[in-house]
């Protein structure tokens, strides 16, 4: 058996209840992660509300990333054995003692990291690879404009894109939070309760714009991010806190040339995970070996008091993110 959170319905952050459960069977291609951390990330809070379930065959239990111990190995796995210290990208089941995950989708723990550290990497690191760098193909000497700059993944965005040599820009609701994103590598931070990052990225850039724009606000942001996007510039969405149905003027994005896409990653296949995670082993790995990069904590909490995790996560004043510890 395991402590596990378990929701008693959807709703605020009372349904989520610690409860016992059997632990996971491990199938042929999967490890068993005896779980030390867990990441908490905005889509466990809309799964939790119940606008995000789980896809066909996975847990579904909260808790997209994990860090922690392989305990046993399925048949067909190849690279882990037991003992080895890993984190990982779950399709859920990380809110848990126990996690059993496909062999691709784990990562090693950076030297030098503790469990906590390394359970803020997966879900982040994975997101913005995939979504930067290979969805927008963002370049060296290109200008990346992150919204959420504080966030888990806009914190990752910021130091992974100024490490690639790319110049970044950032929204954020605070002075603070903006001085954070500074700090990190962002060249300037736009307070988007003060200023209008549109026109504070146009003077900036001598009216350049941004070639990749990083969007989790969607709603009136949409119409913004073509009149700030540089032409040939790419827009990515992977969040819609403002609303994901909007009018939109497509004349600017004929004249040009922009490109509008998006993507979710739970959904997608465990080759496509395993590949995003060979990715970030060569590409990224490295950066966070030298301590060019490295996750952003901002709190810790125990299992049990999850509740109070996702309300902090929910009141959005954290910077960086946010982990529950076992």
């Amino acid at each position: 058996m395991m402590h596990v959170i378990e929701l008693s319905g959807y709703g605020d952050p009372a349904v989520m209840q610690l409860v016992e459960l059997a632990k996971p069977e491990v199938a042929a291609d999967e490890v068993l992660i005896e779980v030390a951390a867990a990441g908490v990330n905005r889509p466990d809070i809309i799964q939790r509300k119940g606008h995000y379930p789980a896809p066909p065959g996975a847990s579904p239990i909260l808790g997209l990333e994990v860090a922690g111990t392989v305990v046993a190995v399925g048949e067909a796995v190849r690279r882990w054995r037991m003992g080895d210290r890993v984190c990982a990208l779950t399709n859920g089941g990380g809110y848990a003692e126990y996690a059993a995950v496909a062999e691709g989708q784990c990562l090693p723990i950076p030297a030098g990291f503790s469990e906590v550290e390394a359970a803020a990497l997966p879900e982040n690191f994975f997101t913005v690879w995939t979504n930067v760098f290979d969805r927008a193909k963002l370049q060296s000497g290109e200008t990346l404009l992150i919204h959420g700059g504080s966030s888990g993944i806009g914190t990752t965005a910021i130091q992974l894109a100024y490490h690639m040599g790319a110049r970044v820009f950032a929204t954020a609701g605070s002075e603070e939070k903006c001085t954070a994103c500074e700090t990190l590598g962002a060249e300037r931070a736009v307070n988007y309760r003060a200023e209008d990052f549109v026109q504070v990225v146009r003077e900036t850039t001598g009216d350049h714009g941004a070639d990749v724009i990083l969007d989790m606000v969607g709603g009136d942001y949409i119409d913004r991010n073509i009149s700030v996007a540089a032409y040939d510039g790419r827009i990515v969405n992977i969040a819609y806190q403002r609303g994901a149905k909007v009018q939109v003027n497509m004349l600017p994005v004929m004249l040009k040339r922009l490109i509008l896409t998006g993507s979710t990653l739970r959904h997608r296949t465990a080759q496509v995970k395993a590949d995003i995670a060979h990715a970030l082993e060569a590409r990224v790995w490295p950066l966070i070996a030298t301590g060019k990069v490295r996750p952003q904590i901002a709190a810790q909490f125990p299992l049990e008091q999850v509740a109070e995790a996702h309300r902090l996560l929910e009141a959005g004043k954290v910077i960086g993110k946010i982990v529950l510890t076992l």
